[in-house]
């Protein structure tokens, strides 16, 4: 049901934005930030639990940075995914320096890449809390909207290797953890 809403809103949303694109070039250069939220599916393992099955969840981002030329971006993301059981929210969330590359100058086209940190984190009586590595991979497309925005529809890849998890007042609760999510959603980019 969260996959269909998330797909028709993409879809309307470019189509929305297409008689835009040919009013305004792409243009790559100095500073940009961007925002956005969406849906994805995330998958957790550790050394002592059973593999979980995809739980769905809100997604969102947050990047920003420096164009050094027409075809590379480089700057820092925050990604994020959360999960509301009603009695306790779970968070899975990725910090990298990332960079984003436009094979086209003139495309909106991109593909993204970064490493950082990862962070699982459940508000829960006692909480759950673990940090380690990781990296994040995704495409996604600047539909140009005005001179200076684009509507930014993406497909990420976030994976985090957070290794010890923690329960609050008592200690390590899991080890061997690793996190990842697929994730799709709709973002504005000031450029």
């Amino acid at each position: 049901m969260h996959t269909t809403r998330v797909v028709a809103l993409l879809a309307a949303f470019s189509c929305a934005a297409s008689g835009a694109r040919a009013q305004y070039p792409q243009r790559h250069d100095g500073f940009w930030i961007g925002f956005g939220l969406g849906y994805g599916w995330a998958n957790i393992t550790c050394d002592n639990c059973v593999d979980s099955s995809s739980v769905g969840g809100i997604t969102g981002f947050v990047k920003l940075g420096g164009a050094p030329s027409h075809h590379l971006l480089v700057g820092g993301a925050i990604n994020g995914w959360a999960h509301s059981d009603g009695a306790a929210t779970e968070t899975l969330t990725n910090v990298t320096a990332s960079l984003y590359l436009y094979p086209a100058a003139r495309s909106g086209f991109f593909l993204t890449g970064g490493v950082g940190l990862s962070n699982y984190h459940v508000n829960s009586t006692p909480s759950f809390n673990g940090t380690g590595w990781g990296f994040t991979a995704g495409a996604g497309y600047d539909v140009r909207v005005g001179r200076d925005l684009s509507l930014t529809p993406v497909v990420n890849y976030v994976y985090g290797g957070v290794g010890d998890v923690n329960q609050s007042g008592v200690g390590t609760a899991a080890t061997g953890w690793k996190q990842h999510v697929i994730d799709f959603g709709l973002g504005v980019t000031f450029h």
